[in-house]
């Protein structure tokens, strides 16, 4: 699968964009015959307030056939907010393909 990997506060390193190239192949095993038409996966660093500290957002935007996969997720690890991610995006890709499947067999 294609990434468009995007930085916004950090430096994206080869590991970072090596450890989001793996979770989001993980993915394909999931998807089956479904095309991804586009993805695109962006990594910041937010700050917080004085108490929270540093805190990472990683997003998902799956393009798919008649729809737009998205997953948001915040932590205060940058990995964490990654496998967060990966996790909740295999929920929603089992979502819409039981959802695709459901059409054809009403139709």
């Amino acid at each position: 699968m294609n990434i468009n990997i995007k930085a916004t506060k950090i430096t994206l390193t080869d590991e970072i964009k090596d450890y989001i190239q793996k979770k989001m192949d993980m993915l394909e095993k999931y998807l089956g015959d479904v095309p991804v038409i586009h993805c695109d996966f962006e990594v910041e660093l937010t700050v917080g307030d004085q108490n929270s500290g540093k805190i990472y957002r990683a997003e998902a935007n799956l393009d798919v056939p008649g729809e737009l996969l998205r997953v948001d997720k915040t932590e205060e690890d940058l990995y964490k907010a990654i496998d967060k991610v990966k996790d909740h995006l295999d929920m929603i890709i089992k979502k819409y393909k039981g959802k695709k499947l459901s059409q054809k067999r009403r139709a």
